[in-house]
């Protein structure tokens, strides 16, 4: 690409030339556009529903499933959303092949997910899926930072279907979903409690469940409920990553039965998250129960634990909770057969669901309260070695709320339900415990030095709410604890050990750039007076005004600067360009500077000289960064037959960079 001319010597730095010279600067720029509005749907010849953005194995994947009615080789389509034009995606779309079966829910139909890889941070896609058969609408999420903080919501039991009005259970869910992500919408994952629906393969209520668009707009950590364990659709509806569905986390020990099952984790982040099965809890049922659990999460630390900052723990059953489940047999069994390897193994958080109430537990370890003294309701935990906090949610659809229920004299630790010698009403082993008959939802910012968790009221005692429209009582008063009201926070402050740990957050360099200046004052270049040499050519010499070079890019890319020269003239008198040569120099080293090959004035040898582009100076790939100075000796020889004159020439300085 030939440089525009800048005929004078004048203005910024960077557009000042030796001996009249000009530059031209490349540049590139990123445009970055909104989402799309959804596409025409898919032909009818291929019905395609339920579909759910999940999450990947890391934040550079997401994975999608849907139902098709048609048994037929189908995928996902994606691209930036900023390559879409007029709502089409671009021919060379990225596609992602589907895999499923047939369904073997009452609903008929097949099943299918893909999984989209190598997302790029910070950048809006949209993606359809489908086929031949036809596409279906077109939906859109974006991705953020790859490191660093961020936050994500746990919801807890929607059990769709539960207050005997799927359609008003529907609005309570859709209605959280809306209240969650307005207020945050930077949370990066939806992470579930549990219970998606009232019936596994009633695929109303499923429907019910999968219709807010947020569920196509952020990845949705999929979690296995009671209400969603006997039957396939669970599992036809969610692709989770990393799944292990051997028999041993299956509550029968048979994963080809018409059960759900599985346990799965993935990282995000700086947090290794870790989802099991709790419906599998004895042997007698048929799988591996707890201690199947237990060993399965000490693999995946064993193995993965030193990848991220924090351990999350997620299933169902809430072993410190307050209401109708707290004195449940299999949960005072999971009380027994957690805690302990919880706390050796460091893990900093476990989400529940199942009670259909709030609590945030004392720190626990090994399965009794960490520090007798620590007081209800505190801010701010420190939990030292082997402490754990525990968390349960309330209901995110309003479809059924669990009334708290008193302690007994079971005793204050293990499997016991006795009451806190701090607040005798609580149970032991909670320091808050909290239920208005109104919808909620947690918050987790993760931090570099703290998890900060928060639940938030999503409702009030108004529509939708379905169990109060049904007739359950209602304690909120609007006025003091509206939407978006801290029910209650508390920040989790790390232990590290006897030892003091450093941390340091190194960001992303500075793109850098790449350009060049005239070194000092861009003064005419004057070759002096030209001397006779043979009779029969004039001869003059001088040096280039010194080119600094400055490349400060991540890329390390290859660069070069070259150099071509105008005809002399003189008012209408003229000679050519090709008269002058050089001899190209590195004045001070940096930047991979390496000097161009001396070039001979056309006088000697019949060339072209510098009226043609010749190399000053240049870099490979994978240079250092830093800064040269390049400079050239100029040789100038014509012959005697040009008239006398006071001549001029315009070198032009092009940088190119790649």
């Amino acid at each position: 690409m030939r440089p525009k001319q800048f005929p004078q010597a004048y203005g910024p730095a960077r557009r000042r030339m030796a001996t009249g010279a000009t530059a031209a600067l490349l540049g590139m720029a990123v445009a970055f556009g909104g989402p799309l509005a959804p596409s025409a749907a898919a032909a009818d010849t291929v019905a395609l529903t339920g579909i759910v953005l999940g999450v990947g194995a890391d934040e550079t994947q997401r994975t999608v499933s849907w139902y098709s009615s048609a048994d037929t080789a189908q995928k996902i389509q994606v691209a930036p959303t900023a390559r879409l034009s007029g709502g089409g995606f671009p021919a060379d779309a990225t596609t992602f092949d589907a895999l499923g079966g047939a369904n073997i829910a009452s609903s008929g139909g097949y099943n299918r997910h893909a999984t989209i890889t190598g997302l790029k941070e910070n950048t809006a896609y949209s993606y359809r899926v489908g086929g031949e058969g036809g596409w279906s609408a077109t939906y859109s999420f974006r991705t953020q930072d790859f490191e660093g903080e961020y936050d994500f919501l746990f919801l807890g039991d929607p059990q769709i279907g539960s207050s005997g009005d799927t359609a008003e259970d529907q609005a309570g869910w859709a209605d959280t979903l809306d209240v969650a992500t307005r207020a945050n919408p930077d949370a990066e994952l939806l992470v579930s409690g549990g219970d998606q629906v009232e019936s596994a393969n009633n695929e109303s209520q499923w429907n019910a469940f999968l219709a807010p668009d947020q569920l196509r707009q952020y990845p949705f950590a999929a979690t296995i409920g009671n209400h969603d364990v006997g039957g396939k659709a669970y599992e036809q509806h969610f692709s989770t990553p990393n799944t292990d569905n051997s028999g041993a986390y299956y509550s029968n020990g048979n994963p080809g039965s018409n059960t759900s099952g599985g346990n799965y984790w993935y990282i995000y982040k700086d947090v290794l998250f870790i989802d099991l099965n709790s419906n599998s809890y004895s042997t007698s049922q048929g799988g591996g129960g707890d201690e199947a659990h237990t060993k399965y999460v000490t693999d995946v630390i064993s193995k993965h634990g030193d990848e991220a900052k924090w351990k999350v723990l997620v299933y169902h059953h809430s072993i410190y909770s307050p209401a109708a489940h707290a004195k449940d047999g299999d949960n005072k069994a999971r009380r027994v057969d957690f805690p302990t390897t919880f706390s050796e193994l460091g893990v900093d958080l476990v989400l529940q669901g199942h009670d259909h109430s709030y609590t945030r537990s004392y720190l626990i370890k090994n399965g009794e309260k960490a520090d007798p003294d620590e007081q209800p309701g505190t801010a701010d935990v420190h939990p030292g070695p082997g402490g754990v906090l525990y968390v349960t949610a309330n209901s995110a659809s309003g479809s059924k709320y669990y009334d708290i229920t008193k302690p007994d004299n079971s005793g204050t630790s293990g499997a016991g339900n006795g009451a806190d010698p701090l607040k005798p009403e609580n149970y032991w082993y909670n320091s808050v415990q909290n239920q208005e008959h109104v919808r909620t939802y947690v918050k987790v910012q993760v931090r570099d030095d703290k998890l900060v968790v928060e639940n938030l009221r999503s409702g009030t005692c108004e529509a939708p709410n379905a169990s109060v429209e049904n007739g359950s009582w209602c304690d909120n008063t609007t006025a003091d604890r509206p939407v978006g009201s801290v029910v209650d926070k508390v920040s989790i402050h790390p232990y590290h050990g006897d030892s003091q740990k450093l941390q340091v957050d190194v960001p992303d360099p500075a793109p850098g750039e790449f350009g060049w200046t005239i070194d000092g004052y861009n003064g005419l270049v004057d070759l002096g007076t030209a001397k006779e040499v043979g009779g029969d050519h004039f001869t003059a010499t001088g040096r280039i005004n010194p080119i600094v070079v400055s490349d400060t890019r991540r890329t390390l890319s290859p660069w070069s600067v070259s150099a071509d020269v105008s005809d002399f003239r003189d008012a209408a008198k003229t000679f050519s360009g090709s008269y002058l040569g050089w001899s190209p120099y590195v004045l001070e080293s940096g930047a991979g500077a390496e000097a161009g090959a001396p070039v001979a004035s056309g006088y000697d040898d019949q060339g072209k000289g510098l009226s043609v582009s010749r190399g000053l100076g240049s870099a490979e790939q994978g240079h250092a960064r830093g800064k040269a100075k390049l400079g050239a000796g100029l040789d100038l020889k014509i012959p005697d037959t040009a008239r006398k004159g006071s001549y001029r020439a315009t070198l032009t300085i092009t940088a190119l960079s790649s």
